[in-house]
């Protein structure tokens, strides 16, 4: 899979790998199209205050922060000290985007596996996705169980918690579940199946929207809408997935009601960018 190509089978990872394959990850995100009320290179989606060039620039803002981060993971850093690095980097993508959102998720995601990833690399363990998940838990699972049970003001916590939902700090206080259990086995099958990039990425993402608790969704269309694009999902993947469209008509469909309904599944965007970097990182994924 060329545009999902792996560091790990070359050398041992340094800070500068772990960070690298981050920001590329985000592109692997980005440059899928179709893709249900998202930003990509084709239009805004669902989004009228953004585009691939708003993402472009906050990349671009970003790339030292996942290095900086991978840093702090191998120095074992404590949680405060990667949250600080964390609400810097927001910082920088806000100036870069005109006070636009359009990484938060992935700041935060991203940049705990990239710290765990550097954990891993400075003990000399080999980075699996279980052994990133288990590094998780051991240097910060109990700083970020504390961190879940703060209120969060950020419109997709109030949705989490006007709905009943698993918020993205509970997400991560749990190991990420969705990511480790769904995303990662979705896109390792779908590349064994023979998908190619774009449809393997495709099918990975719907897996994602059909599980996943994901406050963008909520905050956008509420309860119904979330429920709405869950079930658009699972019958996609039904209905054979990306593998049985031939020319992505029914993803297409799906992008244009989404975008009708101004539904945009940003919570599993940046998901589907994390299974992508471990893809890019981890030695005992194919």
């Amino acid at each position: 899979m060329t545009a999902l190509a792996r560091y790990s089978d070359v050398h041992r990872l340094t800070a500068a790998d772990i960070g690298r394959a981050a920001t590329l990850a985000l592109h692997d995100e980005l440059e899928l199209a179709p893709k249900p009320g998202l930003v990509s290179f084709i239009d805004s989606g669902s989004h009228a205050d953004m585009d691939a060039h708003t993402f472009m620039r906050s990349l671009f803002a970003l790339r030292h922060y996942f290095v900086q981060i991978a840093a702090l993971g191998e120095a074992h850093a404590p949680f405060d000290a990667l949250e600080r690095c964390g609400i810097a980097a927001e910082a920088r993508m806000l100036a870069a985007t005109g006070g636009i959102n359009t990484h938060r998720g992935a700041i935060f995601t991203l940049g705990l596996l990239c710290a765990s990833a550097g954990a891993l690399a400075s003990d000399g363990q080999a980075l699996t996705p279980a052994t990133l998940r288990a590094a998780l838990h051991r240097h910060w699972g109990d700083a970020l169980h504390a961190r879940s049970r703060r209120v969060s003001m950020l419109p997709g916590g109030i949705a989490a918690r006007r709905y009943g939902l698993r918020s993205a700090s509970e997400e991560a206080a749990l190991g990420f579940p969705v990511l480790f259990d769904i995303a990662v086995p979705a896109l390792d099958a779908a590349v064994k199946r023979g998908l190619n990039s774009q449809r393997a990425r495709l099918e990975t993402l719907f897996s994602i929207m059909a599980s996943l608790d994901d406050s963008n969704l909520a905050h956008r269309g509420g309860l119904a809408g979330l429920q709405h694009a869950q079930h658009a999902a699972r019958g996609y993947l039904d209905r054979g997935g990306a593998g049985a469209d031939d020319r992505f008509e029914a993803a297409w469909s799906l992008h244009r009601d989404f975008v009708a309904r101004r539904l945009s599944p940003g919570g599993a965007a940046d998901t589907l960018a994390a299974a992508c970097w471990m893809r890019r990182v981890c030695t005992r994924l194919a």
